[in-house]
C-alpha cells in the first residue's frame, strides 16, 4: 500500500511540467484561462525548444556543411519532429495509448506539414530569394498552428473526461488511475471508492 501512496504523492517531471502549464494558464488575464488549454502552452514550450533544435541543425547542415537547402531542411526537420513527438506524448499530452497508431497518424501529419509548409512555404520562399532562416521562421508559424491542432484532436485525442480535466486547468491523473491507484485514500483525478461509498 505504501507504493500506491508514493505513486500518488510522487510527481515525475511530466507531472510537474503539466502542473506548471496549468498554473500559468489559470493566471492568464482577460478570461483567457477559459480559452487557452494548458496543453497549448505545453505545446508552445516544447515546440519552441524543438524548433530551436531544428534551426540549429539547419544552420549547421546548410551553413557549415554546405548541404543543399532541401536536404538540410529535411534532416533538421526529421530530428526536431521526432523529438517533438516524444516530448509531447510523454510530457504534454501524457498519452498512454498504444504508440503504434499514434506514430502512424503523426507520420501522416508531418508528411502533410512537410509538403505544405516546409517545402511549399519554406523552400518556396528561399527559392524566391528570402534568406533560408527567415523562410523557415515563416513556415514555422504556419506549421505550429497545424501541428498543435493535429496533435491535440487527432494524434493524442483524449476521452471526454480527460478533456474536461484539461479544460478545468487541473492536472490529469488518468494515467495513475489506469494503473490501479483508484483505491487510494484520497482523490486521484476523481473521488476515491471509499468517498463514493460514503455518499
Amino acid at each position: 500500500m505504501a507504493d500506491v501512496h508514493d505513486a500518488v504523492r510522487g510527481k515525475g517531471f511530466a507531472d510537474r511540467f503539466a502542473d506548471f502549464c496549468a498554473a500559468v494558464v489559470r493566471r492568464l488575464p482577460f478570461g483567457l484561462a477559459r480559452l487557452v488549454a494548458p496543453s497549448f502552452l505545453g505545446f508552445a514550450l516544447i515546440n519552441g525548444f524543438t524548433f530551436g533544435v531544428d534551426l540549429l541543425l539547419l544552420t549547421l547542415l546548410r551553413g557549415w556543411l554546405g548541404l543543399p537547402v532541401w536536404l538540410a531542411i529535411t534532416l533538421a526537420y526529421g530530428v526536431a519532429f521526432g523529438l517533438s513527438f516524444v516530448l509531447n506524448r510523454s510530457m504534454n499530452f501524457r498519452s498512454h495509448a498504444p504508440v503504434g497508431r499514434q506514430a502512424v497518424l503523426y507520420v501522416v501529419a508531418i508528411v502533410i506539414n512537410y509538403l505544405a509548409f516546409l517545402l511549399g512555404v519554406g523552400a518556396g520562399l528561399a527559392a524566391l530569394g528570402v534568406d533560408y532562416r527567415l523562410s523557415r521562421l515563416i513556415a514555422g508559424a504556419c506549421e505550429g498552428v497545424f501541428m498543435y491542432s493535429v496533435m491535440r484532436w487527432v494524434v493524442f485525442a483524449k476521452s471526454g473526461s480527460e478533456l474536461e480535466v484539461e479544460a478545468a486547468g487541473e492536472p490529469d491523473f488518468a494515467h495513475v488511475r489506469a494503473s490501479g491507484v483508484e483505491d487510494a485514500d484520497g482523490p486521484v483525478g476523481g473521488p476515491a471508492r471509499a468517498a463514493e461509498e460514503a455518499q
